[in-house]
């Protein structure tokens, strides 16, 4: 039973509450500063005493001391004890240093209250992020408190055997309805961009186009019609194309670093993918033309490759400066060397070789062996979408600068190229992703009226509910989506041979003629599929100026 002790003399005597924990020790009674609770009275002291033993033996003690911990020491803790995918550890980790740490990191964790992580989501918002980025930060935060909350968390995060949380509730903990908006407006976003078969399959040609081999064709076209996430994409193994089916076994994740790490796919969604039969054919002669060969940082082969080589960690303007001449000075040597004078040549080949330059352009460049996300989307499926470049942190947006033939396009690159340029790409979805592809692919079979059972497997979701127990793939309904894929695939060839009867990309020309000489073009009763040609206008005169 908890007693009061005294402590003191005369005029300054006081009393402390003394209570067991349970274990065998007396603890004292303190405050929410951790410091210890001075009674004037002794009855005051027993009674204060006696509610702190009940707490425990109801399960409902806090040691306020423990709180002042602070948010930086215990994310720091939390962060090391979680077990998660090397990408989602990475995001999770700059998501706390970039927008929590700033914000709470000083703060001991009994300090934050409902109305600083209320304050601090208005300031994250005044400076202009999206909302659903502040969610996502928010529901981060509220993971990290309700750990701290939690006894049993904190010591297995910790290593203690107390059954005590850190503090006695979470602050981030919000009340439906209370002092914020209700309804869906509050939380709404852009909706998603996708597109149909006939914008995938010019998307597709553009890519290409972009590139300068058919390599990007067969692969947006793949992640069109199986609904592949990226990572799964460029993650393929050639030993998983099975003619018939994609087996989704792993996927290739690109961390911070550089580095790339295979992984097992997101969820664990392992699973076989149907293939209509001209995407089975498609992929056959890619691996036939292409070959692909074991890559050294993983030891398997991949379907798809990436272009050209890989960058070093030196960079083109460190040469410059050794070099004494400027970085487009250094670009001609690399690209265009009959243009630059022999010793100056000289100078700028002397400081390649000494600082190890490794350029995409350097001829001692690793070829590219993996396509990294970023650049593919910058480079080749944005420009192919929206017919411009991307703002880029050293320029603004800027057209695709073009010569208008053969259609829809040859690419002008290098110098005053937007001077040089006769025409420019009109968007065919703006704003489009590459993870757009796959929701273009789940609408693409609610179109289908495809199965949920069926959607969901081929996508690696999980179906939930009574349709998920009772709800089961039959070999009927593969061949109904495999067919009605085909036709949707003939319906864009048909459209697009109709836009022009040739294309400059060599394996998308071959498919084109293989058409022709199937079906005459132009008797619509033939066509099983129309697509709607409204903003599919592939060329304007002159590019715009500015974005």
């Amino acid at each position: 039973m908890g007693y009061a002790e005294k402590r003191g003399s005369g005029a300054n005597t006081y009393y402390l509450a003394r209570f067991s924990d349970g274990g065998g020790k007396w603890p004292t009674l303190k405050d929410d500063q951790g410091r210890a609770v001075r009674f004037k009275r002794k009855r005051e002291a027993e009674k204060a005493a006696g509610d702190e033993e009940a707490k425990v033996r109801g399960g409902r003690y806090h040691d306020p001391a423990r709180g002042r911990l602070t948010f930086g020491a215990w994310v720091g803790y939390w962060h090391a004890a979680q077990d998660l995918a090397p990408t989602t550890m990475q995001n999770v980790q700059r998501r706390i240093e970039t927008h929590l740490l700033p914000a709470f990191g000083e703060s001991a964790l009994a300090d934050i209250l409902p109305s600083d992580v209320d304050a601090w989501e208005r300031e994250e918002r005044e400076a202009g992020y999206k909302e659903s980025s502040i969610r996502t930060w928010r529901t981060l935060l509220h993971t990290i408190m309700a750990d701290a909350a939690d006894g049993h968390q904190v010591d297995r995060i910790l290593g203690t055997a107390n059954r005590q949380g850190l503090i006695e509730y979470n602050p981030v903990t919000q009340r439906r309805g209370r002092g914020r908006r209700a309804g869906r407006s509050a939380h709404r976003t852009a909706e998603k961009v996708i597109t149909n078969p006939l914008g995938a399959l010019l998307l597709a040609e553009r890519a290409a186009i972009l590139s300068g081999r058919d390599d990007e064709f067969v692969m947006v076209t793949t992640k069109y019609y199986t609904g592949l996430r990226w990572a799964e994409l460029t993650g393929l193994q050639t030993q998983y194309f099975r003619l018939s089916t994609i087996r989704v076994e792993s996927e290739l994740v690109e961390l911070d670093n550089g580095t790339f790490v295979a992984c097992p796919p997101k969820d664990d969604s392992y699973r076989d993918v149907d293939l209509p039969r001209f995407l089975s054919d498609l992929i056959s002669a890619h691996l036939t033309r292409t070959a692909p060969t074991k890559c050294a940082c993983h030891g398997s082969a991949y379907v798809f490759r990436g272009r050209g080589r890989e960058r070093s960690a030196v960079k083109i303007g460190a040469v410059a400066e050794r070099a004494g001449v400027s970085v487009g000075t250094v670009s001609n040597v690399l690209n265009r060397p009959e243009r630059v004078a022999d010793a100056t040549r000289a100078r700028v080949e002397e400081a390649i070789a000494a600082l190890g330059f490794a350029g995409r352009s350097a001829p001692t460049a690793a070829p590219a062996l993996h396509w990294r996300r970023s650049g593919f989307e910058t480079w080749i499926f944005r420009p192919a979408a929206d017919g411009w470049f991307p703002k880029r942190s050293a320029g603004a947006a800027r057209p695709v600068p073009l010569k208008a033939e053969p259609w829809p396009g040859v690419p002008v690159r290098g110098r005053a190229a937007q001077e040089r340029a006769e025409m420019s790409w009109t968007p065919i979805a703006r704003g489009l992703t590459p993870h757009g592809l796959r929701h273009s692919h789940k609408s693409l079979m609610v179109q289908l009226r495809t199965p949920e059972v069926l959607s969901h497997e081929r996508l690696g979701h999980i179906l939930g509910g009574i349709g998920g127990v009772y709800s089961h793939v039959t070999p009927e309904m593969r061949e109904e989506l495999r067919d009605a894929l085909t036709q949707q695939w003939e319906a864009a060839l048909d459209a697009r041979l109709e836009l022009s009867p040739h294309s400059p990309v060599a394996v998308l020309e071959e498919i084109l003629q293989a058409r022709r000489r199937h079906k005459k073009v132009g008797r619509p009763e033939d066509r099983p599929t129309e697509f709607p040609q409204e903003g599919v206008v592939l060329l304007r005169s002159r590019p715009r100026k500015g974005a």
